[in-house]
């Protein structure tokens, strides 16, 4: 079987495709979570990356867990009794969650159809979202009797607020890319069809950037979610330190002193 993810490079951009467009891009196995974690570790590692874009094949984005697999107890849920299901979701839904929060390269989430339950949790995992004008959109556990545990339930709230989220988990209702939007849950939503030309643009404009200074910015980004105020300042000095002696800042300064475009090489 193929990958989950397939890769595709445009220059510093890393175009990741949720390959399974007969299922709606659902996850299903164990093996797909496995080649989630290992694409982005890998991409974490290579340094002339600077951004990702994160879509699906077909008219989804990724509806979720595949459900036959559920009810059958095979794959990424349940299995044979509790303890069995608990370690399952930490080896696979959970590892790839992680393996998102953990990469430093900036992410944006180019929702080109269905994001649903595990899928929309997917995209909150990005940075940035984009949605097509067409894609609908659920956190929809609840209806399945089941709890989002995947992680949805800190991610999303961190996005819309505790109380909008609680609403989206616990009525479990599809809604449209213009409400996503009014919510603060999107950034911009385009016509169908060019959710991934709208996010490749912010990418672009993303990757003309310093890449470690990328890096370190989004990594402060994260701690801010939840760190103490005094411990983001002084990560941000110890940071900035790092930043000041590359190369790339040296350039930088002299393009803005020269009037010139600059050329970064991730020194």
């Amino acid at each position: 079987m193929t990958p989950f993810l397939s890769v595709e490079r445009r220059g510093r951009i890393a175009i990741l495709t949720m390959d399974r467009a007969d299922s709606m891009n659902a996850i299903g196995t164990i093996e797909d979570c496995d080649n989630i974690v290992d694409t982005f570790f890998a991409l974490g590692d290579d340094r002339t990356y600077s951004a990702i874009v994160l879509t699906g094949a077909g008219r989804a984005f990724c509806t979720g867990g595949n459900i036959k697999g559920i009810r059958d107890r095979v794959g990424i849920g349940p299995l044979d009794q509790p303890d069995s299901t608990r370690l399952n979701y930490r080896r696979g839904v959970q590892r790839a969650t992680r393996a998102m929060l953990d990469c430093e390269i900036p992410m944006i989430a180019a929702i080109n159809g269905h994001a649903i339950g595990l899928g929309l949790d997917l995209a909150c995992l990005c940075d940035i979202r984009v949605a097509a004008q067409g894609a609908k959109m659920a956190a929809s556990f609840i209806k399945v009797g089941i709890v989002p545990g995947d992680g949805g339930a800190w991610t999303l709230q961190k996005i819309v607020g505790y109380s909008k989220a609680a609403e989206l988990f616990l009525t479990g209702e599809t809604f449209g890319a213009d409400f996503a939007r009014e919510i603060g849950l999107v950034g911009s939503v385009v016509p169908d069809g060019e959710a991934l030309d709208a996010a490749l643009a912010i990418a672009e404009k993303i990757a003309a950037n310093s890449p470690r200074a990328l890096r370190l910015t989004k990594r402060l980004l994260r701690e801010g979610q939840h760190g103490r105020a005094n411990d983001v300042l002084e990560l941000s000095a110890a940071y900035q330190a790092i930043v000041h002696e590359t190369q790339d800042h040296k350039e930088a300064v002299s393009a803005l002193i020269e009037k010139r475009a600059p050329v970064f090489t991730g020194d």
